[in-house]
């Protein structure tokens, strides 16, 4: 198959691309207003070019039809696509990117009732964290797996809300500011993505060691690669989720954890500005 037809979408989605290429617009113009260095960008470009192969593009038939590309997908989805584009700190830029009236509106939404309530929801250190192992691990119940493949509207759900989940996370963990205003706090950061990875392992683990059949709907629907059995395309994307996805959660960890030694070394810790503010108080005054 040439190249080039790799790239034509399986379904074609205008939602998708008006979201691809709208934030795409919104960052090459932000990048004219503030300095944003080529790392940041790279980032951000990768995170979105991966996106868009993942769910614009021929390969969506495969995963539609392998299991373990299936796992693939989601992991570019729901972990290493949103990681990649957060890495960046897009917030900034993207908003700068704006045209003047949809910042104006922007701002005066985000001070008003409601915009402070979706915010609230967007952000909530225990839903966002909940919601990011809920939807991969309920998406795996075999029953749901079936209908979700089996029904288009279903399936776009399943892929839109792990993307929008991911975002959401990640938007959590790889937060550089103290806290507050950052919502969870830096050490909080670091054992977050543990607390969600345990899961995944498990479920990774019961799927990859299951020696039975637990998705027929991949031989239901054809499976896209001759001569691989179910048992064995069913423990590669056990693996996938065990190991890649682990590896994902495993950098969040170390980026946290960088993020605690930065704030510590300029002194932003909440628990260090209290020791020294009490350590200044007790201190002799000079007459």
């Amino acid at each position: 198959m040439p190249v080039l037809d790799w790239l034509i979408p399986w379904e074609f989605s205008p939602l998708f691309l008006v979201c691809f290429f709208a934030g795409a617009w919104v960052f090459a113009r932000g990048t004219r207003v503030h300095r944003v260095s080529g790392w940041r960008q790279a980032l951000f470009w990768s995170g979105m070019v991966i996106l868009y192969l993942s769910m614009h593009t021929r390969l969506d038939y495969y995963a539609e039809r392998m299991f373990f590309i299936h796992r693939l997908q989601h992991l570019v989805l729901h972990h290493l696509g949103p990681l990649l584009i957060m890495g960046a700190y897009p917030g900034q830029v993207l908003r700068a990117g704006l045209p003047l009236r949809w910042r104006v509106r922007l701002r005066d939404f985000l001070r008003s009732g409601p915009g402070r309530a979706i915010e609230a929801v967007l952000t909530n250190r225990i839903l966002v964290p909940v919601l990011f192992v809920l939807l991969v691990v309920g998406f795996l119940i075999p029953t749901v797996q079936f209908y979700s493949m089996l029904d288009w509207r279903l399936y776009r759900l399943m892929n839109w809300s792990v993307v929008i989940s991911g975002f959401m996370y990640w938007n959590l963990i790889l937060d550089r500011r103290p806290s507050p205003p950052a919502v969870l706090s830096p050490g909080g950061r670091v054992f977050c993505p543990i607390i969600t990875m345990v899961p995944q392992i498990i479920v990774g683990a019961v799927i990859t060691f299951t020696e039975r059949d637990l998705y027929p709907i991949f031989d239901l629907c054809g499976r896209a690669i001759p001569g691989m059995s179910a048992i064995t395309d069913q423990a590669i994307g056990g693996l996938t989720m065990w190991v890649l996805a682990g590896f994902v959660e495993v950098f969040g960890v170390l980026y946290a954890l960088s993020t605690v030694m930065r704030l510590s070394a300029r002194n932003r810790l909440p628990q260090k500005r209290a020791r020294q503010s009490e350590s200044a108080e007790g201190m002799p005054v000079a007459s």
